[in-house]
């Protein structure tokens, strides 16, 4: 199986929640099935905030109409997966012609059970990255050198195999947690290890830091937090439980004393950061589904949280803007997607699974703009003998945007990175970096940052 295919199913896998470790989980690629009939699961009590009939195209009355977006500001540091603890990064100035200025391997690529999943951060001149054996590696941000390398698999391992996981950073610090069933400490600067605490449950997202503490969210839908300075637990918060979900997880996003977390039961949930104190709970859940596929409520993305709304979308085909202080729904979409969305400005972006990138009102939810980047995509099968057996084509999944120089940034599945008018969806380019993209790509100084599915690092200026 190619790192492609592989890069894909660290994104699609379901599997049971009852699974004692992650060497178990079932292998299944949703995205590569026909939706035929097929036994679904009951409703329960959620409530869909998406009327079954709305229909997602272009609005009628903001043809011609032009929207605002912030002015392009370099940044010096990206820290947390989304860049602030808000997981939102605006507009940001860099990389003007992405024209490749080097290129670094970082460990071991997605293949045999491992995957890729761990976004790059960056502080203090260095970009930080975990491959798919859970090393994590520092690399100059200027010229690409390596300054550190650590391997945080514990020595008595209770998984042989495991993926997920992710960094943050703080105070000089990187906080890692791993699908190895772990939080871990190290110095930013050395790579030393500082503390490690143990999880009963495997942790494919993320950390995100707040009020003190590290927030992870593990693969039973539990939201575990730490003392940053000490690791010892502190509060946690139980979500209702699936029997299925995507394996790609959500990192928390923290405004103020509010945090907000997403959860593989399609939930979206506001806490006190102080203390796990529960405010509000939306189920971002839509009540027409058609197959066992869209059975799935996941919100393998991160929420984001920009000028007093949250913003999140769901497998189930919900994208919501939601009230951060009360919980109500303002507007939403039926769009089903695995991503994070972008605020900024007028408008909020975000990728649909199947490939279609959304421009939408922030206010309203009206759209400006639709454009698929599978458009023409045909799903001939590849081998075989005389188109008998073989395999099938896989529909390119497309990651996360960034915003840069008014351009929307993104990378695909295919080893394809598309760049996309952000004003009026135009494909203005696409280019293969040689590896399968599914981490959004992140920004500083004058430098765009790549991981790719093959654990090589690219930047480009």
């Amino acid at each position: 199986m190619t790192s492609r295919r592989n890069s894909l199913l660290a994104l699609a896998l379901i599997a049971a929640l009852g699974a004692s470790g992650c060497s178990t989980l079932g292998r299944l690629n949703p995205f590569d099935r026909d939706e035929g009939p097929q036994e679904t699961a009951g409703e329960g009590e959620r409530i869909s905030i998406v009327p079954a009939d709305q229909v997602l195209e272009p609005a009628e009355a903001l043809k011609g109409v032009e929207f605002s977006l912030p002015t392009p500001e370099a940044v010096t540091a990206w820290p947390l997966p989304g860049g602030t603890t808000e997981q939102w990064v605006g507009h940001v100035d860099a990389a003007p012609n992405l024209s490749v200025a080097w290129r670094r391997g970082f460990g071991e690529g997605s293949g045999g059970g491992r995957h890729v999943t761990a976004p790059p951060i960056a502080a203090d001149g260095r970009i930080y990255v975990m491959d798919a054996e859970a090393h994590v590696s520092a690399f100059d941000a200027r010229t690409g050198q390596q300054v550190w390398r650590r391997d945080v698999r514990p020595s008595d391992r209770r998984d042989r195999e495991a993926f997920g996981g992710g960094l943050a950073y703080g105070d000089g610090k990187i906080y890692v947690s791993s699908g190895y069933r772990l939080v871990t400490q190290l110095d930013a600067a050395t790579g030393q290890q500082g503390w490690v605490t143990r999880t009963e449950q495997p942790i494919h997202g993320a950390p995100t830091l707040a009020a003190g503490r590290v927030a992870v969210v593990a693969i039973d839908n539990t939201l575990l937090t730490f003392d940053t300075a000490t690791g010892a637990p502190a509060w946690t918060y139980q979500a209702l439980t699936e029997s299925a979900r995507i394996l790609a997880a959500s990192s928390p996003a923290v405004s103020g004393d509010t945090l907000v977390a997403a959860f593989g039961s399609g939930e979206l949930v506001a806490l006190r950061s102080t203390n796990g104190n529960d405010l509000w709970n939306e189920a971002l859940s839509r009540a027409s589904r058609t197959s066992a596929l869209s059975e799935i409520r996941d919100i393998p993305g991160r929420p984001v949280i920009y000028q007093g709304d949250v913003y999140a979308v769901s497998h189930s085909g919900v994208f919501a803007a939601i009230d951060l202080r009360t919980g109500q729904a303002r507007w939403s979409l039926p769009v089903v997607g695995i991503g994070t969305p972008l605020p900024a400005g007028d408008v909020v972006y975000v990728v649909g699974r199947d490939g279609r990138v959304i421009c939408a009102s922030r206010e309203s939810g009206q759209i400006y703009w639709i454009r698929d980047l599978n458009e023409g995509f045909q799903a001939k099968r590849r081998g075989g003998f005389f188109g008998i057996g073989g395999r099938r084509a896989v529909r390119p999944v497309w990651s996360s945007p960034i915003l840069a120089n008014d351009r929307l940034i993104l990378g695909g599945s295919s080893g394809d990175v598309a760049v996309l008018n952000a004003k009026t969806g135009e494909v203005q380019r696409r280019f293969d970096v040689g590896g399968s993209v599914l981490l959004a790509p992140i920004a500083v100084g004058d430098t765009i940052y790549v991981a790719t599915d093959r654990a090589q690092l690219i930047a480009l200026r």
